[in-house]
């Protein structure tokens, strides 16, 4: 650490996942078609084009038994990063009454990079976002016991994302598989 403080927290970002209608209402209110909704037992698949210039395609597993959210950004040609899959920890839930899913983000991240150990992203953002008043001391000690148990779990599949959620019940596939 260089000493710097860490930038502004911004509040804990929110998703609405319209099954109905068939959009993603992202984090700054846009609304985005949805290609494909899928609802299991254990969580909501969706994939929908990007107007990113990182990345074309997006696909997504809400998990609200694991507290993940679980994406593959599908990058287009020189911003390939080597990540697979990209775990967003937060307080996922539905559908309620109107067959929406919801989501928020707890501020840390997981990367799954294939051969290596999952990597922690943004521990500051969350004692920062604590700090502020952001998140509340119950929803910052969950987003570090979901971390935690998941980069344990992982660890003792030998790195295996995908096993690991399968020994959890939830058998992830995506538009690839």
């Amino acid at each position: 650490m260089d000493g710097a403080a860490p930038p502004s927290t911004h509040a804990p970002k929110r998703e609405v996942f319209d099954v109905p209608a068939r959009t993603n209402t992202d984090n700054k209110g846009f609304v985005r078609p949805v290609l494909v909704y899928e609802e299991t037992p254990f969580g909501l698949y969706m994939s929908r084009t990007a107007d990113h210039p990182r990345f074309d395609h997006l696909e997504s597993w809400l998990l609200p038994g694991l507290g993940l959210r679980a994406s593959i950004f599908h990058f287009v040609d020189g911003h390939r990063t080597g990540q697979r899959l990209y775990l967003d920890v937060g307080g996922f839930t539905g559908p309620d009454d109107l067959g929406r899913w919801h989501s928020v983000d707890w501020y840390l991240d997981l990367v799954d990079v294939p051969g290596r150990p999952l990597e922690l992203l943004d521990v500051d953002e969350l004692l920062d976002a604590h700090r502020r008043g952001h998140l509340d001391l119950a929803d910052a000690t969950a987003a570090v016991q979901i971390a935690t148990s998941t980069l344990a779990g992982v660890a003792a599949t030998a790195h295996d994302v995908d096993r690991w959620f399968a020994e959890q019940g939830c058998p992830l596939r995506w538009r690839d598989d």
